[in-house]
């Protein structure tokens, strides 16, 4: 039978929780009452900029980074790495970039007091053992820097055998990010396993809805934020500790409607717009708001999974989709730094 959640009023919660703090003067500090706001950007001064509580690491950022003058130091670093060989001939670099994503993240934690996801190279994103043999390459790497696991996820695609990696990480004590995460047996599935926290991509959700029915959406009926409140209500009626944190946004009318979120990831220009607003923000989730009525689904196997997230024909399109992207970006960010390797 579905589970049923006693209602409490947003008002009372909200209340609550608002005790003896201070009034916020901008929707992001309002924001920041109430979800873990974390900044999507692989630049350390924009990180210093917008205070986050966790940042972030994967290709395509430190590919922008790298573009930047100033982070050649960052570059060459890498590049002198011991760490930095491959054991793929066909791709030199991909030792380099790995190295590349770990600098970068151990810059970001020098600021922020929280946490870095670092990524799990997407070419691995159908072997489970080749994604855990990464993830524990990558926490060496930052334990050599004297960074301790607790201050690391290890970001994972959400495929069955990143599900299955997840598993065995989280069993050893490592806790993973769960991303390119788009149907509910994915979240499902991440859940439980114990995955420590999961990244629904809210507006790569709607881009594919706005190409499949030729339409625009208000943020109120926006998929992707609906998708992501569907498995917020199914976390909280069930009891899971596993952190949503809605990414990928189109405009910060998805971010406001998800207001409560545990985790919103944002990019610097949405933090921007949402930092220069004065407008009042509402709280739109809170973990006893009810809802739910999906019925808990445990001891998933493959068969259930592929059953769950393979009926739902947008998220098998936009998971192929991002790990394709993903690879490609890390690609190109090899051939970047071969290319400036060159000339360093």
């Amino acid at each position: 039978r579905p589970v049923r959640v006693r209602l409490a009023p947003a008002r009372a919660y909200v209340d609550e929780k608002q005790k003896g703090e201070a009034v916020a003067t901008t929707q992001l500090e309002a924001l920041k009452t109430m979800s873990v706001v974390v900044a999507d950007t692989g630049k350390p001064e924009l990180v210093k900029k917008f205070k986050p509580q966790d940042c972030t690491t994967n290709p395509s950022l430190c590919y922008q980074a790298v573009q930047d003058p100033e982070y050649h130091g960052f570059l060459q670093q890498a590049l002198n790495s011991k760490a930095a060989k491959s054991t793929d001939p066909a791709r030199p670099y991909a030792g380099v970039a790995d190295v590349l994503s770990v600098i970068i993240g151990a810059e970001m934690l020098k600021i922020v007091p929280g946490r870095v996801s670092t990524e799990v190279d997407a070419h691995l994103s159908h072997d489970a053992k080749a994604c855990y043999d990464k993830a524990m390459h990558l926490l060496d790497m930052y334990a050599a820097r004297g960074i301790e696991p607790s201050r690391v996820y290890i970001k994972l695609a959400s495929t069955w055998a990143g599900v299955e990696a997840c598993k065995r990480l989280q069993h050893e004590g490592v806790d993973c990010n769960m991303t390119l995460l788009f149907s509910f047996g994915q979240a499902a599935a991440c859940a439980d396993v114990g995955a420590a926290l999961i990244s629904p991509f809210v507006g790569r959700i709607l881009d594919w809805h706005k190409a499949k029915y030729n339409r625009d959406y208000a943020p109120h009926e926006d998929p992707g934020v609906a998708s992501v409140q569907r498995i917020y209500k199914y976390y909280k009626a069930h009891d899971y500790k596993t952190i949503v944190m809605a990414a990928s946004f189109r405009n910060a009318g998805e971010i406001r409607e998800l207001a409560g979120c545990d985790n919103i990831t944002i990019s610097p220009a949405l933090l921007d717009e949402l930092q220069a607003s004065i407008e009042p923000l509402p709280r739109k989730l809170w973990p006893t708001m009810g809802g739910n009525s999906d019925e808990r689904v445990s001891g998933m196997s493959q068969a259930t999974f592929d059953s769950l997230h393979g009926s739902d024909e947008m998220a098998v399109e936009k998971l192929k989709h991002g790990i394709d992207s993903f690879s490609a970006d890390q690609k190109k960010l090899e051939e970047q730094l071969a290319k400036l390797a060159s000339t360093l």
